[in-house]
């Protein structure tokens, strides 16, 4: 049957009619209105109010779901697809090696330098452990153009008793130490208005050794979101073969607070010292030369942080009390630091103004110049402020630098001085002018500091850094022995697996020095013109061979440039020196 043209539009126009009456069952007509404009249209919002609970549907026209039900008819479907196993893509791993828990260390050299170490360490349990250190350094000398016995000997011997456990850990530690040192710096043209064969006698009378000893008992104690933060305790006994003694007690804990909302550390001092010297330099007092010092510190301090600000805001309150000469004083000290960070890690900028009470001791005066005289005057070092300031960061991912700036002023600043010859028939073997005394000053010392680290590559290592001192003295001419510059560098190259190499360089300028009297007969008259010490370069190198996980062995050249430089006056060091060695690791 054939529909003509005018009657296929009419059936699509109900059609259409049809379906939208489905859709909306009554339609609203509108109209029409003129909208006249009298000004500028401004939007504005109205403020949103959130619904708080879902509205419910009970909307008359709301449709409502048809059941549907249905059913499945399985029926196979043949597939030829067989799918492949999975195989999981391998991840190179570095192979971690082992780590050993002890070693052992034996070396020689000319000199006939010794040296040897022996590390070991057991767990007991899964929280304890016991340790134990022995080390043995010595040489038996030979200087070039020293009369003197100039041999050396350092051995010590440690054990340690300790836990760590989840919350707290602690250790118990006992050490002995026993040093033997010559006082071989003799003044340069020592007793020659003496006749050959009587300056021979004279010299063979001259017995220069001197012998340390310390024992020390200590221990430590830590604690994880506790109140009490951890404390050390420790107490040294030192004492010379001329009967000088020392004894030093300390404790040293520290909380932390919450106040105010503030976490506030506070850290803690109390520190005794008490020794005693058999006599004076001159000999003229028989009494002898005693010191005794209580100090009680207490240093509160907090945090801010506030975007690229760290603020640490604290001050030091000590009371110091000089038992033997009935005198006590309170000290105030700033404890002030700050840094922000100008560009992220890259530039950091840190200023600040720290003080301290320093307890100066014979042990810490022996440790740093084995060369003093048993006939020390021992007071603490009074550092009233250190203001500072410098910017340290990045240059690079692998480049980092540090530059600072300081004007330090400390009261009763110690310093070392070359003693004198004294005149009396009953000198001792320290007083030929060969050994040195500790003076003190109130010093201002400006300083310049800068350090660049770089990790070059995987493989290579570099670093180097210098100071730059300018002191001022109250009292004394020369900041005595204290350098105006010191520059040091160091480079470590892993050639590869097995092999390794090194090198440090360090530079020490000039220092200045005093010996008013050098002359064994007094016919010279008393030079009161400071000594200026000569600065030197001194080159290190080493070379390691590691011949498994467990076994190295290394070659150590020190002085390679051969220089008898002197550290003190009238005190030059060995020349060149090599050292053959190796290290195991073990297990037991």
């Amino acid at each position: 049957m054939k529909i003509n043209f005018q009657n296929r539009i009419a059936i699509s126009v109900l059609l259409i009619v049809f379906q939208f009456s489905l859709a909306q069952k009554k339609q609203e007509n509108i109209g029409t209105e003129v909208v006249n404009v009298v000004k500028p249209y401004t939007p504005t919002i109205s403020d949103a109010f959130k619904v708080k609970e879902t509205p419910s549907l009970d909307d008359e026209e709301t449709s409502k779901k048809e059941m549907i039900k249905y059913s499945i008819f399985p029926f196979p479907v043949a597939s030829t697809f067989t799918p492949s196993k999975g195989n999981a893509e391998g991840v190179d791993k570095e192979e971690q090696g082992h780590l050993f828990k002890n070693y052992a260390t034996f070396g020689g050299g000319n000199y006939g330098t010794l040296n040897a170490e022996l590390f070991v360490t057991e767990d007991l349990n899964s929280t304890e452990y016991v340790a134990g250190k022995f080390r043995h350094l010595s040489s038996q000398g030979g200087i070039k153009d020293v009369e003197l016995e100039n041999a050396f000997f350092d051995t010590s011997i440690d054990v340690a008793y300790g836990s760590n456990d989840k919350d707290m850990s602690w250790s118990f530690d006992l050490g002995y130490q026993n040093q033997i040192y010559n006082w071989y710096g003799l003044p340069t043209n020592f007793a020659s208005g003496f006749s050959a064969e009587d300056r021979a006698v004279f010299m063979a009378g001259i017995k220069p050794q001197q012998s340390y000893n310390t024992i020390s008992v200590g221990g430590k104690i830590g604690f994880d979101e506790s109140l009490f933060n951890d404390a050390s305790i420790k107490f040294n006994h030192f004492s010379d073969a001329y009967g000088s003694s020392e004894n030093r007690f300390y404790v040293k804990p520290s909380f932390q607070l919450d106040v105010m909302d503030q976490k506030v550390l506070v850290k803690a001092v109390v520190d005794y010292l008490g020794g005693s010297f058999k006599k004076n330099y001159l000999n003229t007092n028989t009494e002898p030369i005693k010191y005794g010092f209580s100090n009680f510190g207490i240093v509160p301090s907090f945090v801010i942080t506030e975007n690229d600000w760290t603020l640490n805001i604290g001050a030091g309150v000590f009371y110091s009390m000089d038992s033997k000469n009935n005198d006590s004083k309170f000290l105030i000290y700033p404890q002030i630091n700050a840094s922000y960070k100008v560009v992220s890690d890259l530039m950091i900028f840190y200023a600040g103004a720290e003080g301290d009470l320093k307890q100066n001791t014979y042990l810490d005066f022996v440790a740093e110049n084995p060369f003093v005289s048993p006939t020390l005057y021992i007071t603490p070092t009074d550092k009233q402020y250190d203001v500072f300031a410098g910017l340290k960061g990045k240059l690079a991912d692998n480049v980092s630098y540090n530059m600072r700036a300081s004007y330090i002023n400390e009261r009763n600043k110690a310093l070392f001085k070359s003693n004198d010859y004294t005149v009396n028939s009953a000198n001792e073997d320290y007083a030929f002018g060969n050994s040195l005394q500790v003076v003190y000053d109130d010093m201002k010392t400006l300083s310049f500091f800068g350090e660049l680290k770089a990790d070059v590559s995987e493989n290579v290592t570099f670093g180097i850094n210098g100071t730059f001192n300018n002191y001022t003295n109250k009292v004394q001419s020369e900041a005595w022995n204290l350098p105006k510059i010191k520059l040091s560098s160091t480079l470590n190259y892993t050639i590869s697996p097995k092999w390794f190499v090194g090198t440090d360089v360090f530079y020490v300028g000039e220092r200045k020095d005093q010996k008013i009297n050098m002359d064994i007969i007094n016919i010279i008259a008393p030079n009161y013109v400071p000594v200026t010490l000569k600065s030197y370069f001194d080159v290190n190198a080493h070379v390691g061979f590691k011949y498994s996980d467990q076994l190295t062995t290394y070659l150590r050249a020190n002085n390679i440039t051969n220089q008898a430089y002197e550290r003190s006056l009238n005190y030059p060091v060995q020349g060149f020196q090599i050292v053959i060695g190796a290290n195991y690791k073990f297990d037991f």
